[in-house]
Protein backbone atom coordinates (compact mmCIF):
# COMPACT_ATOMS: atom_id res chain seq x y z
CA UNK A 1 0.00 0.00 0.00
CA UNK A 2 3.03 2.28 0.42
CA UNK A 3 2.98 3.44 -3.20
CA UNK A 4 5.04 6.60 -2.78
CA UNK A 5 4.41 9.50 -5.14
CA UNK A 6 6.58 12.49 -6.02
CA UNK A 7 6.94 15.59 -3.86
CA UNK A 8 5.13 17.61 -6.55
CA UNK A 9 2.18 15.22 -6.39
CA UNK A 10 2.04 15.50 -2.62
CA UNK A 11 2.18 19.29 -2.79
CA UNK A 12 -0.68 19.22 -5.31
CA UNK A 13 -2.76 17.18 -2.87
CA UNK A 14 -1.88 19.65 -0.10
CA UNK A 15 -3.10 22.56 -2.23
CA UNK A 16 -6.48 20.89 -2.85
CA UNK A 17 -7.17 19.71 0.69
CA UNK A 18 -10.42 20.71 2.34
CA UNK A 19 -9.46 20.98 6.00
CA UNK A 20 -11.97 20.07 8.73
CA UNK A 21 -12.46 22.89 11.22
CA UNK A 22 -15.23 21.83 13.61
CA UNK A 23 -15.73 19.15 16.22
CA UNK A 24 -17.55 16.00 15.09
CA UNK A 25 -20.42 15.19 17.46
CA UNK A 26 -23.51 13.06 16.94
CA UNK A 27 -22.77 12.41 13.28
CA UNK A 28 -21.99 15.92 12.07
CA UNK A 29 -19.44 18.72 12.26
CA UNK A 30 -20.30 21.36 14.86
CA UNK A 31 -18.58 24.56 16.03
CA UNK A 32 -17.74 24.97 19.68
CA UNK A 33 -20.73 26.19 21.66
CA UNK A 34 -18.67 29.19 22.72
CA UNK A 35 -17.79 30.00 19.12
CA UNK A 36 -14.10 30.03 20.04
CA UNK A 37 -11.39 28.65 17.75
CA UNK A 38 -7.66 28.01 17.91
CA UNK A 39 -5.05 28.12 15.20
CA UNK A 40 -3.25 25.03 13.92
CA UNK A 41 -0.04 25.48 11.95
CA UNK A 42 2.30 23.53 9.75
CA UNK A 43 5.30 23.03 12.07
CA UNK A 44 7.71 22.69 9.15
CA UNK A 45 6.92 26.17 7.81
CA UNK A 46 5.11 27.96 10.62
CA UNK A 47 2.29 28.74 8.18
CA UNK A 48 -1.27 28.69 9.44
CA UNK A 49 -3.31 25.72 8.22
CA UNK A 50 -6.74 26.61 9.59
CA UNK A 51 -8.75 27.53 12.69
CA UNK A 52 -10.30 24.67 14.66
CA UNK A 53 -13.18 24.68 17.12
CA UNK A 54 -11.88 25.34 20.64
CA UNK A 55 -14.36 23.24 22.58
CA UNK A 56 -15.03 23.41 26.29
CA UNK A 57 -16.81 21.51 29.03
CA UNK A 58 -20.24 22.23 27.51
CA UNK A 59 -19.16 20.53 24.28
CA UNK A 60 -17.80 17.59 26.26
CA UNK A 61 -21.15 17.31 28.09
CA UNK A 62 -23.01 17.32 24.78
CA UNK A 63 -20.73 14.70 23.21
CA UNK A 64 -20.93 12.44 26.27
CA UNK A 65 -24.71 12.75 26.36
CA UNK A 66 -24.99 11.77 22.70
CA UNK A 67 -22.53 8.91 23.21
CA UNK A 68 -24.58 7.68 26.17
CA UNK A 69 -27.82 7.84 24.18
CA UNK A 70 -26.21 5.85 21.39
CA UNK A 71 -24.85 3.28 23.82
CA UNK A 72 -28.06 2.85 25.76
CA UNK A 73 -30.38 2.48 22.77
CA UNK A 74 -28.09 -0.18 21.32
CA UNK A 75 -27.67 1.26 17.82
CA UNK A 76 -24.06 0.03 18.00
CA UNK A 77 -23.58 -1.74 21.34
CA UNK A 78 -26.32 -4.28 20.64
CA UNK A 79 -25.56 -4.86 16.98
CA UNK A 80 -24.57 -8.41 16.08
CA UNK A 81 -20.75 -8.57 16.19
CA UNK A 82 -20.70 -9.49 12.51
CA UNK A 83 -22.59 -6.31 11.66
CA UNK A 84 -20.11 -4.17 13.56
CA UNK A 85 -17.33 -5.96 11.73
CA UNK A 86 -18.88 -5.19 8.34
CA UNK A 87 -19.08 -1.48 9.15
CA UNK A 88 -15.46 -1.30 10.30
CA UNK A 89 -14.30 -3.19 7.21
CA UNK A 90 -16.11 -0.59 5.09
CA UNK A 91 -14.28 2.11 7.04
CA UNK A 92 -10.97 0.43 6.20
CA UNK A 93 -11.89 0.48 2.51
CA UNK A 94 -12.63 4.21 2.71
CA UNK A 95 -9.35 4.82 4.53
CA UNK A 96 -7.52 2.92 1.81
CA UNK A 97 -9.26 4.91 -0.92
CA UNK A 98 -8.29 8.19 0.81
CA UNK A 99 -4.84 7.11 2.03
CA UNK A 100 -2.80 9.73 0.14
CA UNK A 101 -5.02 12.55 1.37
CA UNK A 102 -4.75 11.27 4.95
CA UNK A 103 -0.96 10.96 4.65
CA UNK A 104 -0.59 14.54 3.45
CA UNK A 105 -2.99 15.80 6.12
CA UNK A 106 -0.99 13.99 8.81
CA UNK A 107 2.32 15.32 7.51
CA UNK A 108 1.14 18.92 7.26
CA UNK A 109 -0.37 18.91 10.73
CA UNK A 110 2.41 17.12 12.62
CA UNK A 111 5.66 17.71 10.73
CA UNK A 112 6.04 13.96 10.17
CA UNK A 113 7.68 12.91 6.93
CA UNK A 114 5.40 11.83 4.12
CA UNK A 115 7.67 8.79 3.84
CA UNK A 116 6.70 7.66 7.35
CA UNK A 117 3.05 8.57 6.88
CA UNK A 118 2.79 6.56 3.66
CA UNK A 119 4.91 3.57 4.69
CA UNK A 120 4.01 3.23 8.37
CA UNK A 121 1.24 5.38 9.84
CA UNK A 122 -1.51 5.03 7.25
CA UNK A 123 -0.99 1.33 6.41
CA UNK A 124 -0.72 0.43 10.11
CA UNK A 125 -3.83 2.49 10.95
CA UNK A 126 -5.86 0.55 8.40
CA UNK A 127 -4.36 -2.79 9.44
CA UNK A 128 -5.11 -2.11 13.12
CA UNK A 129 -8.78 -1.29 12.58
CA UNK A 130 -9.19 -4.23 10.19
CA UNK A 131 -7.50 -6.62 12.64
CA UNK A 132 -9.80 -5.68 15.49
CA UNK A 133 -12.81 -5.74 13.17
CA UNK A 134 -11.99 -9.29 12.11
CA UNK A 135 -11.59 -10.27 15.77
CA UNK A 136 -15.06 -9.09 16.79
CA UNK A 137 -16.91 -12.33 15.98
CA UNK A 138 -14.05 -14.63 16.96
CA UNK A 139 -13.71 -13.91 20.69
CA UNK A 140 -15.63 -16.52 22.66
CA UNK A 141 -17.03 -16.12 26.13
CA UNK A 142 -16.55 -18.87 28.71
CA UNK A 143 -18.36 -21.42 30.81
CA UNK A 144 -16.70 -21.98 34.18
CA UNK A 145 -16.34 -25.46 35.69
CA UNK A 146 -19.20 -26.13 38.10
CA UNK A 147 -21.36 -28.92 39.47
CA UNK A 148 -24.00 -30.76 37.46
CA UNK A 149 -26.58 -28.57 39.17
CA UNK A 150 -25.16 -25.29 37.92
CA UNK A 151 -23.94 -23.48 34.83
CA UNK A 152 -21.61 -20.50 35.29
CA UNK A 153 -21.34 -18.27 32.23
CA UNK A 154 -18.65 -15.60 32.01
CA UNK A 155 -19.59 -12.89 29.52
CA UNK A 156 -17.83 -9.84 28.13
CA UNK A 157 -19.92 -6.70 27.83
CA UNK A 158 -18.86 -3.30 26.45
CA UNK A 159 -17.75 -0.99 29.25
CA UNK A 160 -19.97 1.87 28.01
CA UNK A 161 -18.95 5.42 27.11
CA UNK A 162 -15.20 5.71 26.67
CA UNK A 163 -12.97 8.80 26.59
CA UNK A 164 -9.96 8.41 24.30
CA UNK A 165 -7.20 11.00 24.79
CA UNK A 166 -4.58 11.00 22.05
CA UNK A 167 -0.95 12.13 21.73
CA UNK A 168 0.43 14.27 18.91
CA UNK A 169 3.31 12.02 17.82
CA UNK A 170 1.22 9.36 16.02
CA UNK A 171 -2.19 11.06 15.73
CA UNK A 172 -3.92 8.65 13.35
CA UNK A 173 -2.22 5.44 14.44
CA UNK A 174 -2.88 6.02 18.14
CA UNK A 175 -6.50 6.79 17.27
CA UNK A 176 -6.69 3.41 15.53
CA UNK A 177 -5.05 1.65 18.48
CA UNK A 178 -7.91 2.90 20.63
CA UNK A 179 -11.02 2.98 18.45
CA UNK A 180 -10.18 -0.43 16.93
CA UNK A 181 -10.85 -2.43 20.10
CA UNK A 182 -13.26 0.11 21.63
CA UNK A 183 -15.65 0.08 18.66
CA UNK A 184 -15.17 -3.65 18.20
CA UNK A 185 -16.32 -4.18 21.79
CA UNK A 186 -19.47 -2.10 21.18
CA UNK A 187 -18.52 1.02 23.15
CA UNK A 188 -19.43 4.59 22.23
CA UNK A 189 -16.40 6.87 22.25
CA UNK A 190 -15.52 10.53 22.72
CA UNK A 191 -12.10 11.26 21.26
CA UNK A 192 -9.93 14.16 22.35
CA UNK A 193 -7.09 14.55 19.83
CA UNK A 194 -4.01 16.55 20.71
CA UNK A 195 -4.58 20.25 19.99
CA UNK A 196 -1.48 20.27 17.77
CA UNK A 197 -2.79 17.43 15.56
CA UNK A 198 -6.58 17.33 15.28
CA UNK A 199 -7.11 17.17 11.53
CA UNK A 200 -6.84 13.46 10.75
CA UNK A 201 -9.03 12.44 13.69
CA UNK A 202 -11.78 14.70 12.37
CA UNK A 203 -11.41 13.33 8.85
CA UNK A 204 -11.49 9.73 10.07
CA UNK A 205 -14.66 10.41 12.07
CA UNK A 206 -16.32 11.72 8.90
CA UNK A 207 -15.24 8.63 6.96
CA UNK A 208 -16.47 6.37 9.78
CA UNK A 209 -19.89 7.98 9.59
CA UNK A 210 -19.88 7.48 5.81
CA UNK A 211 -19.03 3.82 6.41
CA UNK A 212 -22.06 3.36 8.65
CA UNK A 213 -20.87 4.00 12.21
CA UNK A 214 -24.08 5.42 13.71
CA UNK A 215 -24.36 9.00 14.92
CA UNK A 216 -23.20 9.43 18.51
CA UNK A 217 -20.94 6.37 18.49
CA UNK A 218 -17.72 8.10 17.38
CA UNK A 219 -17.34 11.72 18.48
CA UNK A 220 -14.27 13.97 18.23
CA UNK A 221 -14.07 16.99 20.54
CA UNK A 222 -11.21 19.36 19.75
CA UNK A 223 -9.47 21.73 22.13
CA UNK A 224 -6.93 22.00 24.92
CA UNK A 225 -6.22 19.58 27.72
CA UNK A 226 -7.59 21.97 30.31
CA UNK A 227 -10.81 22.72 28.41
CA UNK A 228 -11.53 19.24 26.97
CA UNK A 229 -9.22 16.61 28.46
CA UNK A 230 -9.88 17.47 32.11
CA UNK A 231 -13.71 17.68 31.76
CA UNK A 232 -13.63 14.35 29.93
CA UNK A 233 -11.49 12.77 32.65
CA UNK A 234 -13.79 14.07 35.38
CA UNK A 235 -17.10 13.44 33.62
CA UNK A 236 -19.43 11.34 35.79
CA UNK A 237 -21.02 9.63 32.78
CA UNK A 238 -17.77 8.45 31.19
CA UNK A 239 -17.11 4.83 32.17
CA UNK A 240 -13.49 4.53 31.15
CA UNK A 241 -10.60 6.65 29.82
CA UNK A 242 -7.67 5.47 27.73
CA UNK A 243 -4.82 7.96 27.58
CA UNK A 244 -1.54 7.99 25.67
CA UNK A 245 0.92 10.79 26.42
CA UNK A 246 3.28 12.08 29.05
CA UNK A 247 3.61 10.52 32.49
CA UNK A 248 2.83 13.86 34.15
CA UNK A 249 -0.50 14.16 32.34
CA UNK A 250 -1.28 10.49 32.89
CA UNK A 251 -1.08 11.02 36.64
CA UNK A 252 -3.79 13.66 36.35
CA UNK A 253 -6.23 11.17 34.88
CA UNK A 254 -5.88 8.98 37.94
CA UNK A 255 -6.77 12.02 40.07
CA UNK A 256 -9.70 12.84 37.77
CA UNK A 257 -11.01 9.31 38.22
CA UNK A 258 -10.62 9.43 41.99
CA UNK A 259 -12.33 12.81 42.14
CA UNK A 260 -15.31 11.73 40.02
CA UNK A 261 -16.91 8.33 39.46
CA UNK A 262 -13.87 6.01 39.81
CA UNK A 263 -13.94 5.40 36.08
CA UNK A 264 -11.47 2.85 34.80
CA UNK A 265 -8.22 4.34 33.50
CA UNK A 266 -5.63 2.91 31.13
CA UNK A 267 -2.40 4.87 30.66
CA UNK A 268 0.39 4.46 28.11
CA UNK A 269 3.06 6.99 28.95
CA UNK A 270 6.72 7.87 28.62
CA UNK A 271 9.93 5.94 28.21
CA UNK A 272 13.70 6.21 28.39
CA UNK A 273 14.33 2.96 26.63
CA UNK A 274 17.64 1.08 26.72
CA UNK A 275 19.25 -0.44 23.65
CA UNK A 276 21.90 -2.83 24.97
CA UNK A 277 24.65 -3.99 22.62
CA UNK A 278 26.99 -6.64 24.04
CA UNK A 279 30.50 -7.42 22.88
CA UNK A 280 29.38 -10.61 21.12
CA UNK A 281 26.68 -8.91 19.00
CA UNK A 282 26.74 -10.18 15.43
CA UNK A 283 27.00 -7.96 12.33
CA UNK A 284 27.52 -4.52 13.83
CA UNK A 285 26.39 -2.90 10.60
CA UNK A 286 22.91 -4.41 11.01
CA UNK A 287 22.95 -3.53 14.71
CA UNK A 288 23.76 0.08 13.79
CA UNK A 289 20.82 0.19 11.40
CA UNK A 290 18.48 -0.82 14.21
CA UNK A 291 20.05 1.64 16.64
CA UNK A 292 19.60 4.54 14.20
CA UNK A 293 16.02 3.57 13.38
CA UNK A 294 15.19 3.20 17.06
CA UNK A 295 16.68 6.56 17.99
CA UNK A 296 15.68 8.79 15.07
CA UNK A 297 12.50 7.33 13.57
CA UNK A 298 9.69 9.90 13.76
CA UNK A 299 12.30 12.50 14.88
CA UNK A 300 12.65 10.60 18.14
CA UNK A 301 9.10 11.68 19.02
CA UNK A 302 8.30 8.15 20.09
CA UNK A 303 7.62 6.84 23.57
CA UNK A 304 9.40 3.58 22.69
CA UNK A 305 12.40 5.29 21.07
CA UNK A 306 15.71 3.57 21.78
CA UNK A 307 17.13 6.74 23.28
CA UNK A 308 19.84 5.16 25.48
CA UNK A 309 22.54 3.16 23.69
CA UNK A 310 24.20 1.01 26.37
CA UNK A 311 27.23 -0.49 24.67
CA UNK A 312 30.05 -2.75 25.81
CA UNK A 313 33.39 -0.95 25.93
CA UNK A 314 35.12 -3.48 23.66
CA UNK A 315 32.93 -2.70 20.64
CA UNK A 316 31.90 0.88 21.38
CA UNK A 317 34.18 2.61 18.87
CA UNK A 318 33.43 0.15 16.07
CA UNK A 319 29.69 0.38 16.64
CA UNK A 320 29.60 4.18 16.87
CA UNK A 321 31.46 4.43 13.58
CA UNK A 322 28.76 2.37 11.88
CA UNK A 323 25.93 4.19 13.69
CA UNK A 324 27.24 7.50 12.36
CA UNK A 325 27.46 6.11 8.84
CA UNK A 326 23.81 5.07 8.91
CA UNK A 327 22.69 8.25 10.70
CA UNK A 328 24.14 10.36 7.88
CA UNK A 329 21.53 8.81 5.59
CA UNK A 330 18.76 10.32 7.73
CA UNK A 331 18.51 13.67 5.99
CA UNK A 332 16.55 16.65 7.32
CA UNK A 333 14.15 18.68 5.19
CA UNK A 334 10.70 19.28 3.71
CA UNK A 335 8.39 16.59 5.15
CA UNK A 336 6.43 16.40 1.86
CA UNK A 337 9.55 15.26 0.02
CA UNK A 338 9.47 11.43 0.09
CA UNK A 339 13.29 11.27 0.11
CA UNK A 340 13.43 13.02 3.51
CA UNK A 341 13.73 10.89 6.66
CA UNK A 342 13.70 13.55 9.41
CA UNK A 343 10.88 16.08 9.49
CA UNK A 344 9.99 18.97 11.76
CA UNK A 345 9.32 18.74 15.47
CA UNK A 346 5.63 19.09 16.18
CA UNK A 347 5.59 22.65 17.56
CA UNK A 348 7.74 25.64 18.40
CA UNK A 349 7.45 24.90 22.11
CA UNK A 350 8.55 21.31 21.62
CA UNK A 351 11.43 22.43 19.38
CA UNK A 352 12.55 24.78 22.16
CA UNK A 353 12.42 21.94 24.68
CA UNK A 354 14.39 19.49 22.53
CA UNK A 355 16.96 22.04 21.35
CA UNK A 356 17.41 23.06 24.98
CA UNK A 357 18.80 19.60 25.71
CA UNK A 358 21.52 20.20 23.14
CA UNK A 359 22.76 23.02 25.35
CA UNK A 360 23.11 20.56 28.24
CA UNK A 361 25.66 18.48 26.32
CA UNK A 362 29.31 19.46 26.48
CA UNK A 363 30.84 20.11 23.07
CA UNK A 364 33.34 17.28 23.44
CA UNK A 365 30.49 14.85 24.20
CA UNK A 366 28.71 15.43 20.87
CA UNK A 367 29.77 12.63 18.56
CA UNK A 368 27.54 13.73 15.69
CA UNK A 369 24.94 16.41 14.90
CA UNK A 370 23.97 18.90 17.56
CA UNK A 371 22.60 21.53 15.19
CA UNK A 372 19.13 22.91 14.57
CA UNK A 373 17.61 24.09 11.28
CA UNK A 374 15.11 26.91 10.68
CA UNK A 375 13.79 26.88 14.23
CA UNK A 376 11.81 23.70 13.54
CA UNK A 377 14.23 20.85 12.81
CA UNK A 378 16.86 19.12 14.93
CA UNK A 379 19.62 17.09 13.32
CA UNK A 380 20.06 13.46 14.36
CA UNK A 381 22.44 13.85 17.29
CA UNK A 382 24.64 11.37 19.15
CA UNK A 383 25.95 12.34 22.60
CA UNK A 384 28.47 10.28 24.57
CA UNK A 385 27.09 11.12 28.01
CA UNK A 386 29.53 8.92 29.93
CA UNK A 387 27.17 7.64 32.62
CA UNK A 388 23.51 7.06 33.32
CA UNK A 389 23.47 9.84 35.94
CA UNK A 390 23.12 12.74 33.50
CA UNK A 391 20.06 14.71 32.41
CA UNK A 392 20.33 13.44 28.83
CA UNK A 393 20.42 9.85 30.05
CA UNK A 394 17.55 10.11 32.54
CA UNK A 395 14.95 12.48 31.10
CA UNK A 396 12.67 11.69 28.17
CA UNK A 397 13.80 14.15 25.49
CA UNK A 398 11.31 13.08 22.81
CA UNK A 399 13.59 14.24 20.03
CA UNK A 400 16.36 12.89 17.77
CA UNK A 401 19.07 12.73 20.46
CA UNK A 402 20.77 9.42 21.26
CA UNK A 403 22.62 9.16 24.57
CA UNK A 404 25.54 6.69 24.64
CA UNK A 405 26.58 4.94 27.87
CA UNK A 406 29.58 2.61 28.14
CA UNK A 407 29.49 -0.59 30.25
CA UNK A 408 31.97 -3.37 30.99
CA UNK A 409 29.74 -6.41 31.53
CA UNK A 410 26.36 -7.97 30.87
CA UNK A 411 25.32 -7.48 34.50
CA UNK A 412 26.23 -3.80 34.40
CA UNK A 413 24.30 -3.35 31.15
CA UNK A 414 21.13 -4.81 32.66
CA UNK A 415 21.54 -2.75 35.82
CA UNK A 416 21.95 0.48 33.83
CA UNK A 417 19.05 -0.49 31.54
CA UNK A 418 16.74 -0.87 34.55
CA UNK A 419 18.01 2.28 36.25
CA UNK A 420 15.10 4.47 35.18
CA UNK A 421 11.62 5.34 36.40
CA UNK A 422 10.28 4.13 33.04
CA UNK A 423 9.72 0.63 31.69
CA UNK A 424 8.10 0.77 28.29
CA UNK A 425 10.49 -0.92 25.86
CA UNK A 426 14.02 -2.27 25.63
CA UNK A 427 16.25 -4.13 23.22
CA UNK A 428 19.29 -6.34 23.58
CA UNK A 429 21.80 -7.41 20.95
CA UNK A 430 23.85 -10.53 21.62
CA UNK A 431 24.74 -13.77 19.81
CA UNK A 432 24.39 -15.77 23.03
CA UNK A 433 20.86 -17.21 23.20
CA UNK A 434 20.95 -17.83 26.95
CA UNK A 435 22.21 -14.29 27.57
CA UNK A 436 19.48 -12.91 25.29
CA UNK A 437 16.70 -14.69 27.19
CA UNK A 438 18.19 -13.88 30.59
CA UNK A 439 18.50 -10.24 29.58
CA UNK A 440 14.99 -10.06 28.14
CA UNK A 441 13.55 -11.51 31.34
CA UNK A 442 15.65 -9.28 33.60
CA UNK A 443 14.79 -6.01 31.84
CA UNK A 444 11.80 -4.33 33.48
CA UNK A 445 9.93 -3.30 30.35
CA UNK A 446 6.65 -4.18 28.68
CA UNK A 447 8.27 -5.07 25.35
CA UNK A 448 11.82 -6.40 24.94
CA UNK A 449 13.17 -7.09 21.47
CA UNK A 450 16.17 -9.31 20.85
CA UNK A 451 18.62 -8.44 18.05
CA UNK A 452 16.22 -5.86 16.65
CA UNK A 453 14.41 -2.65 17.46
CA UNK A 454 10.63 -2.74 17.41
CA UNK A 455 7.34 -2.85 19.26
CA UNK A 456 6.10 -6.26 18.19
CA UNK A 457 3.02 -6.12 15.96
CA UNK A 458 -0.75 -5.84 16.22
CA UNK A 459 -0.95 -9.34 17.74
CA UNK A 460 1.33 -8.50 20.71
CA UNK A 461 0.31 -6.37 23.70
CA UNK A 462 2.01 -2.99 24.07
CA UNK A 463 2.37 -1.10 27.33
CA UNK A 464 4.79 -0.47 30.14
CA UNK A 465 6.05 -1.21 33.60
CA UNK A 466 6.63 1.36 36.32
CA UNK A 467 5.82 4.96 35.25
CA UNK A 468 5.38 3.98 31.60
CA UNK A 469 2.02 2.31 31.94
CA UNK A 470 -1.03 1.63 34.06
CA UNK A 471 -4.17 -0.46 33.87
CA UNK A 472 -3.95 -2.30 30.57
CA UNK A 473 -2.36 -2.80 27.18
CA UNK A 474 -2.85 -1.57 23.64
CA UNK A 475 -2.81 -3.95 20.66
CA UNK A 476 -3.54 -7.70 20.60
CA UNK A 477 -6.56 -9.52 21.99
CA UNK A 478 -5.63 -8.06 25.39
CA UNK A 479 -6.55 -4.57 24.19
CA UNK A 480 -10.20 -5.65 24.22
CA UNK A 481 -10.01 -6.29 27.96
CA UNK A 482 -9.84 -2.58 28.77
CA UNK A 483 -13.03 -1.83 26.81
CA UNK A 484 -15.12 -4.64 28.30
CA UNK A 485 -16.49 -5.68 31.66
CA UNK A 486 -16.72 -9.29 32.81
CA UNK A 487 -20.11 -10.51 34.01
CA UNK A 488 -20.86 -13.83 35.70
CA UNK A 489 -24.29 -15.37 35.16
CA UNK A 490 -24.93 -18.25 37.57
CA UNK A 491 -27.72 -20.65 36.69
CA UNK A 492 -29.07 -23.04 39.31
CA UNK A 493 -30.35 -26.21 37.61
CA UNK A 494 -31.11 -28.21 40.73
CA UNK A 495 -34.61 -29.47 41.38
CA UNK A 496 -36.50 -27.36 43.90
CA UNK A 497 -36.72 -28.91 47.35
CA UNK A 498 -40.23 -29.82 48.38
CA UNK A 499 -40.68 -28.34 51.82
CA UNK A 500 -44.44 -28.88 52.04
CA UNK A 501 -45.80 -30.63 55.14
CA UNK A 502 -48.30 -33.49 54.74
Amino acid sequence: MSDLMTSDEYRAIAQDLSLPTNAFIDGSFRPAKSGKTFETVNPATGAKLTDIAACGSEDVDFAVRKAREAFDDGRWSKLHPGERKDVLIRLCKLLTRNRHELAVLESLDSGKTIYDCETVDIPETIHCIKWHAELIDKIYDQVAPSSDDHIAMILREPVGVVGLVLPWNFPLLMLAWKIGPALAAGCSVVVKPAAETSLTALRLAELAHDAGVPAGVLNVVTGSGAEVGEPLGKHPDVDMVSFTGSTATGRRFLHYSADSNLKEVVLEMGGKNPCIVMDDAENLDTVAEHVVNGAFWNMGENCSAASRLIVHKDIKDALLEKVQAHAREWNVGDPLDPSIRVGALVSKSHFDKVSGYLGKAKKKQIVMGGKTVNGAFVEPTIVDVGSNDTVLAREEIFGPILSVITVSSFEEAISVGNDTVYGLAASIFTANAKRAIRGARALRAGTVTVNSFGEGDISTPFGGYKQSGFGGRDNSVHAHDQYTQLKTIWLDLSDPVDVSVD
